[in-house]
């Protein structure tokens, strides 16, 4: 049997959600429960990414940090000044202008990558795609367990030709980006639960499942398939600790917003979300542009969250959002273990 890939008591990892729900206070509160925390590295600083590992080591000697893997694809200039001049009369609305130039961002990868190999962390997780083998031996050279998020059987085999030491495997309920390495691709429509299945089927590598888990019994189901843990992010998303703003907070219990969908709107790669307003009205017109259409949307989306337009947010959330609660991280965690 493989080893553990998290070294926690339950097998239960909170998952990292970038933009502010993820808080070292969050993370603190799963590890105290016996959860496995994930710290979200994507759009921190490194300097901020460095000092909330410092401070959450204290509380959580198990504990991963996620990081986004920068893109290689080119943006094309004249569907990204397309898509500006669309969203104009939404960012009009709120008072903020736009720039139809793409922004280039790595996240600061090379960066983040330097900080965790000065200062290594139990487990790296990876989105977005896989960097080079060098990276990864690197991380793994310092002590480091290395995870690839994947969402199909073939990109668990490529990250598996790279060397990691198991996968995120991330079903299309899951809320939030979706961790596909193509952005023009969205997810295939499978139960998670297969989804495991047909993995382990392809790749001999110890998995963490994700996507979907609305309960215990969703939690079971995904250990029974073959996970070694399920992570958890939608659940949390009220809870005590976690960053979530307000306008988000109200929406996921609002009545008005009936379904999630699958959309590039946003950012320019595919996102699990709340429909609302901006999903139905730019849904099938976003460029697979990512990072650049992120940037596009950025100050917009701040402005809507601001000023308490749930209608222009960005709605993270996967399909089990009925059944996230507020109260402590750690009722969650100890109740989908059973515990």
């Amino acid at each position: 049997m493989s080893a553990p890939l998290l070294d926690s008591p339950l097998p239960i990892a909170a998952a990292p959600m970038a933009g502010g729900p993820t808080t070292v206070a969050l993370s603190a509160a799963v590890a105290s429960a016996g959860g496995f925390p994930f710290l979200a590295g994507g759009y921190r600083t490194p300097e901020a990414l460095a000092a909330e590992i410092e401070a959450l080591r204290p509380a959580a000697p198990a504990f991963g940090v996620n990081l986004f893997v920068p893109s290689r694809d080119a943006v094309d200039p004249r569907a990204f000044a397309a898509y500006a001049a669309e969203l104009a009369p939404e960012a009009d609305a709120l008072g903020v202008t736009l720039d139809p130039t793409p922004v280039v961002d790595d996240d600061r990868w090379e960066e983040k990558l330097a900080l965790l190999l000065a200062r290594p962390v139990p487990v790296v997780s990876l989105t977005f795609g896989l960097p080079d083998r060098a990276a990864v031996a690197a991380l793994r050279g310092v002590g480091t367990r290395v995870l690839a998020s994947v969402t199909a059987p073939h990109e668990a085999r490529l990250a598996r030709d790279v060397g990691v030491d198991g996968l995120v495997v991330q079903g299309p309920d899951a809320g939030g980006h979706s961790a596909v390495h193509d952005p023009a691709r969205y997810p295939e429509p499978v139960a998670t639960a297969e989804l495991v299945r047909r993995v382990r089927r392809e790749v001999d590598l110890p998995v963490v499942a994700a996507g979907g888990v609305d309960g215990a019994a969703a939690a079971r189901a995904l250990l029974d398939a073959g996970a070694q843990a399920v992570a958890v992010g939608t659940l949390l998303l009220r809870t005590d600790e976690a960053g979530t703003s307000p306008t988000y907070r109200r929406a996921l219990t609002d009545p008005a917003f009936t379904e999630t969908v699958l959309t590039r709107a946003f950012t320019g790669r595919p996102a699990r979300a709340l429909r609302n307003g901006f999903v139905e009205r730019h849904r099938g017109s976003a460029p697979a542009a990512y990072p650049a259409v992120h940037h596009l949307t950025r100050g917009l989306r701040q402005a809507a969250a601001a000023a308490g337009d749930a209608d222009r947010l960005h709605l993270w959330a996967g399909t089990g959002y009925r059944n996230a609660s507020d109260g402590p991280a750690a009722d969650v965690v100890r109740a989908l273990a059973g515990a």
